[in-house]
């Protein structure tokens, strides 16, 4: 199989069924930013790789499945008003972040100020990968109501729970967290 097509040379891609719509579609901006988002929190992971410390196995195993899941979410925001949606998202998908963000919440310190991104390369990318999740949410709203709601509240909760790996990855490596007022 050729990795280029040449189809969309003139600015058009096919959404799923084959739709042709122009590269700057909403919905190719959704997908296009999950797929940003996919990319970060690959490069996140691999600052983790040569680190050593309790929990890494875990960040690496919740990560995997949210990297599967933003496929599920580019494959509902690639797939055409009336069209059946080949991966789905269920409830339960949102319920596991929720369930991960108050586990690694609750061995962090409570926040009492605003926290600047940064740390080591890992947490640093966590938060970068935050705000492309809060893009993607952005552009997934503009598209309308065509869009699953648990598209949009699982790319809500995944941008929170993104910004509490960023924390905890941080904390557990011993990175301290500046403040809009220094360290804390």
């Amino acid at each position: 199989m050729k990795i280029y097509t040449k189809t969309g040379d003139k600015g058009t891609t096919s959404l799923i069924y084959g739709q042709r719509v122009a590269k700057n579609d909403l919905r190719v901006e959704a997908y296009g930013t999950c797929d940003e988002t996919n990319s970060m929190l690959g490069l996140a992971l691999s600052y983790l790789k040569n680190e050593n410390f309790q929990g890494k196995e875990t960040i690496e195993t919740v990560y995997h499945k949210i990297q599967t899941n933003l496929f599920h979410v580019g494959a509902e925001l690639a797939t055409p008003k009336g069209k059946e949606v080949k991966w789905k998202l269920v409830s339960a998908d949102i319920e596991e972040l929720e369930k991960q963000i108050d586990d690694w919440d609750s061995t962090l310190p409570a926040l009492t100020n605003f926290i600047l991104p940064g740390g080591h390369p890992a947490g640093a990318a966590f938060h970068t990968a935050r705000t492309i999740a809060r893009r993607a949410e952005r552009c997934a709203v503009s598209i309308g109501e065509d869009v699953n709601p648990l598209v949009l509240a699982y790319l809500n909760r995944l941008s929170d729970l993104l910004f509490v790996t960023a924390r905890y990855v941080n904390y557990l490596l011993g990175e301290n967290e500046q403040t809009l007022h220094g360290n804390s």
